[in-house]
């Protein structure tokens, strides 16, 4: 058993490999070329003080963070259903996951910075000059705003 477990090893680490650098690459191809505010992480009061959001961009701040935080909650639940039911026995089945996996970890990525274009809609022009400032300092791409009108036609 161990000799035939021994014998698989080269390829389940190289399967294994290719999970790690699809989820790499996934990950940082998109945190590299897009500025993000990412109104769904731990800083969104660092977001207010740096862009001064009055209060009614404070409250759908607030109410855009809440339905984000539920549609990533959703997300991540079928990414744990997926790593907890998807065969991994083969580097066939591990390029498999790592397909899937990657694609919801891209709905991710895109559902996120769709929330901060919703805020981006909402600022100011003042505001926003200093957010692709921020970012042409980070080397980061300026997301595009959704502006409010754009964003009722979508909703059904």
């Amino acid at each position: 058993m161990l000799r035939k477990l021994s014998g698989n090893l080269p390829g389940l680490l190289s399967g294994i490999l290719i999970i790690l650098l699809s989820f790499t690459n996934t990950r940082l191809s998109a945190q590299e070329s897009f500025c993000a505010l990412d109104i769904g992480g731990e800083d969104v009061d660092v977001i207010i003080q740096i862009f001064q959001l009055n209060e009614e961009q404070q409250s759908l701040l607030e109410t855009w963070r809440a339905e984000l935080q539920l549609q990533t909650r959703v997300l991540e639940d079928e990414m744990k259903q997926l790593l907890a039911t998807h065969p991994q026995s083969t580097e066939a089945d591990l390029r498999n996951l790592a397909k899937k996996y990657g694609l919801l970890k891209n709905q991710l990525l895109q559902l996120s910075a769709e929330y901060d274009q919703r805020l981006l809609g909402v600022f100011n022009e003042k505001q926003y000059k200093f957010y692709t400032e921020l970012c042409r300092e980070a080397m980061r791409t300026p997301l595009n705003p959704i502006p409010p009108e754009e964003e009722e036609k979508e909703d059904p």
